[in-house]
């Protein structure tokens, strides 16, 4: 019930360290601090403030989440300026400002899909464009010079410079690309291989915004195809009569034993006969080479009264 109510709620367990956490509101501080200063040199009143008030959304996307599609410097200036733009436009020609306000936020949203700079914080800076007040509708387009793009300058530069002493968290994205090699892969013995392409192709089909890059992705997906090899259970390891589990979890959770050799020792490509004994396809049998059954299986496993327990090294 708990799991299905955080999964509902969209609360995210990804475990960060406290480094990470302090360094990213050190850094939103920083970002504020400099974007205060600049809007109150073009701005007077509480304007100055409201504007600030779109920035301190970028700076969180900046400095929390500095890696993010959302995050990019093409998206953090398309997505200011482009609703600057259409903010002030529809504060001038649209004299309902109910009306105004909603014309803007929406072709703000529209108009940074078509430019490939979604950057939330940009509804707001056209937001405040409508209804700033006075101090900010008396400075027509120059709102979009002053003080949204000296804003955006600011934050931006700052991003740049304080994220750039972290190796982990550079920004942006491409200065911290990390140059990972894919894990070496047998190929034909039914191991998965994702190409570039088929990622491509799977964002295509999700026909949604994700905030993640494509290269993010590849490198997540590196990652973990080196710790499968390193993972990887030894086929010297495997011994006739016991059993393994390939670690999966529900319907996929399966327990083999090892019930013969189909080859002599020694033969290339050695076979093996197994029988499953939980799990899915529970009672049946197969033959797999044991380079394919060591790729499947993720520990060896022990009956332990009603349950399967994990046999841990010192248990060998």
């Amino acid at each position: 019930m708990i799991e299905h109510l955080r999964q509902i709620l969209g609360i995210d367990l990804n475990r960060v360290s406290h480094t990470e956490r302090v360094v990213s509101a050190l850094g939103a501080f920083t970002g504020i601090l400099l974007v205060v200063l600049s809007s109150t040199l073009f701005v007077q009143g509480d304007g100055a403030y409201m504007v600030v008030a779109s920035m301190g959304a970028s700076a969180v996307l900046l400095f929390a989440v500095p890696h993010g599609a959302l995050s990019q410097p093409w998206a953090l200036i398309g997505g200011h300026l482009s609703s600057a733009v259409i903010g002030v436009a529809s504060a001038t020609w649209i004299p309902d400002i109910y009306v105004s306000a909603a014309v803007a936020v929406g072709l703000a949203v529209g108009v940074m899909h078509y430019l490939r700079c979604i950057h939330p914080p940009g509804g707001a800076t056209a937001l405040t464009a409508v209804v700033g007040g006075t101090a900010v509708t008396d400075l027509g387009f120059g709102y979009i010079l002053a003080p949204v793009l000296i804003n955006v300058v600011a934050i931006l530069a700052t991003a740049v410079v304080f994220n750039y002493f972290f190796s982990w968290r550079r920004y942006p994205a491409y200065l911290a690309r990390r140059r990972v090699m894919p894990a070496p892969v047998e190929s034909g013995e039914g191991e998965d291989v994702v190409a570039r392409e088929d990622f491509v192709y799977a964002l295509s089909e999700i026909d949604s915004i994700i905030d993640v890059t494509e290269s993010d992705l590849m490198a997540i997906y590196d990652l973990v195809m080196q710790s499968r090899e390193v993972n990887r259970f030894d086929p010297d390891r495997l011994q006739l009569g016991h059993y393994y589990s390939n670690g999966k979890y529900g319907e996929l959770w399966s327990v083999r034993r090892i019930v013969d050799w189909a080859d002599e020792p020694g033969s290339p490509d050695r076979r093996l006969i197994y029988k499953v004994e939980a799990g899915a396809d529970r009672r049946t049998s197969g033959v797999d080479s044991v380079n394919g059954f060591a790729r499947w299986a993720k520990y060896e496993v022990i009956r332990d009264e009603d349950n399967w327990r994990r046999v841990l090294e010192q248990d060998e």
